[in-house]
């Protein structure tokens, strides 16, 4: 299938590694640029350095309120143009909603639901008919996840913004959807299962409360983000897609 991407340009947040970067990867694979972001300067340069040249970098934090505008700015620059965005955070530190502290919420908050809606509240005023927003939330949006308290608390916020947003945008042909992801093997995950002290037992369970009895690649991700945000999928809006290997319980 054509995806239809060549020549087509995103912006991705949060992508020097992981998810965000796996999206990338597939983007370029498939001809798109891409502008990508993460909040470490050395991250950004090898995370570009691997994907060539139809990849330019920006170190920028989504708390920063300027973060948005720097992004958008770039894409415009050296690439002439904007057809979409996948936003990622890094994921809020872990613990309990009743362990973490106030200021463990506010930090979060700036960054993995204004900083994100910020960041698409911009690139949405960048977009005309065929855009594409995509914000990587997490299967916390659906159902809570032990130990990590304060996902459950914004990413289903983040996913409902997502929502209300494909209603305001769609009438100028942009969509607007959340992916929620599961259990992938990204340096994220291989730090919360150390943080449980046998990262074996951890990696054991996590496969076991999956259908398909096995952790994702985060290409599997990236694939089907690429998908997501394509003229392929074009009439695919306001959706929270699950990318799970069938790990949520609800519909």
């Amino acid at each position: 299938m054509d995806l239809g991407l060549d020549g087509r340009v995103y912006v991705l947040t949060g992508a020097s590694r992981g998810l965000g970067f796996a999206t990338a990867e597939a983007l370029v694979a498939d001809g798109a640029h891409v502008v990508i972001s993460a909040r470490s300067a050395d991250a950004v340069t090898d995370a570009v350095s691997r994907l060539g040249d139809r990849a330019h970098g920006v170190v920028a934090d989504l708390g920063d309120p300027a973060a948005a505008r720097r992004l958008a700015d770039a894409a415009r620059d050296r690439f002439g143009r904007i057809d979409g965005a996948l936003i990622s955070v890094g994921g809020p530190p872990p613990g309990s909603s009743l362990e973490v502290m106030d200021e463990q919420w506010r930090s979060a908050f700036e960054t993995v639901f204004l900083g994100a809606v910020r960041t698409a509240r911009t690139i949405a005023g960048e977009l005309g008919d065929g855009g594409a927003i995509a914000f990587v939330a997490s299967n916390s949006a659906k159902s809570p996840i032990s130990g990590l308290g304060i996902s459950n608390g914004l990413r289903p916020g983040l996913a409902m913004v997502a929502k209300e947003l494909a209603d305001e945008l769609g009438p100028r042909g942009i969509r607007v959807l959340s992916l929620l992801p599961g259990r992938f093997l990204t340096d994220r995950l291989r730090e919360l299962m150390e943080d449980t002290g046998d990262a074996e037992a951890a990696a054991a369970g996590y496969r076991k409360a999956i259908p398909l009895r096995r952790i994702g690649d985060p290409a599997e991700f990236g694939r089907v983000a690429a998908f997501a945000l394509s003229p392929a999928a074009s009439f695919l809006s306001g959706v929270a897609l699950p990318v799970d290997g069938g790990a949520i319980r609800t519909l």
